[in-house]
């Protein structure tokens, strides 16, 4: 009797303090905050864990479930076209080029830019102001020297209907012998005659090629072995809306 009373007594006890605590069931999590988590731990739903957001895990950690992990970054690309225009894809990221060689066969490294060759077989693949060179759509006039050459081909201009090496070129001229001078004797260059719009396209043709020919015999003089210099004759092609800048002759390595 005695044993029973005492059962009965136990079993009013533990209604009492859940009708106390009508929430707080056996099981629940056992924090309100942080205070009543352990050290280092924060108090998530009323349950104590690692962290609640980012700024509770170290830098190069994000905050899971709860759980501190280390951040998984993966490539943002694995070919350049994964890449917006213009960009390279280099150790995995898309970055501004620093380098002709980023951009691809044929590309060019403008200013943090890249600039794209097309594949061609024949010029005619290639639209009107470029030459299809070693399988790639190029402007041989650019002047921009390749990777790993520290010297520039400044372009050089002439009067009016003239071929005449001018004062101002020479030099320049010299300049640029100099600059080929310093590379290896395989590796030639362009030298691209232009005219401004005036005239007959035959005429001009010709013109070009004159003020081409003279450039490169100049260049001879001061010892570059003509074998290095291939003349091309542009005409009145690639216009920059000034008629004095037209009347040049350009450069581009090769």
């Amino acid at each position: 009797m005695r044993q029973r009373l005492g059962l009965i007594l136990i079993c009013v006890a533990t209604l009492s303090l859940l009708a106390a605590c009508p929430d707080k069931k056996p099981g629940d999590p056992t924090c309100e905050g942080d205070g009543d988590c352990p050290e280092g731990l924060h108090c998530v739903n009323q349950t104590c864990l690692r962290c609640a957001d980012n700024s509770h895990c170290p830098d190069g950690q994000q905050c899971v479930s709860g759980a501190c992990q280390a951040v998984v970054t993966e490539p943002m690309c694995s070919i350049d076209e994964d890449c917006p225009e213009g960009q390279a894809c280099i150790d995995g990221s898309c970055q501004a080029c620093v380098s002709n060689g980023q951009c691809g066969p044929g590309g060019k490294c403008n200013e943090g830019e890249c600039e794209r060759a097309s594949a061609c077989t024949v010029d005619t693949d290639c639209a009107d102001d470029e030459d299809c060179v070693d399988g790639f759509c190029l402007k041989p006039w650019l002047g921009q020297p390749p990777d790993g050459v520290s010297c520039e081909l400044a372009t050089v201009y002439f009067d009016f209907d003239q071929s005449t090496i001018r004062d101002d070129a020479r030099e320049l001229l010299a300049t640029n012998a100099e600059c080929l001078g310093k590379m290896p004797a395989e590796l030639g260059v362009y030298v691209s005659g232009y005219t401004d719009q005036q005239g007959t396209e035959e005429y001009n043709i010709a013109l070009s090629e004159r003020r081409a020919r003279a450039v490169a015999e100049y260049l001879a003089r001061l010892g570059i072995d003509p074998a290095r210099l291939q003349i091309v004759a542009r005409g009145e092609a690639m216009p920059n809306g000034d008629a004095e800048l037209d009347r040049r002759v350009e450069f581009e390595w090769r």
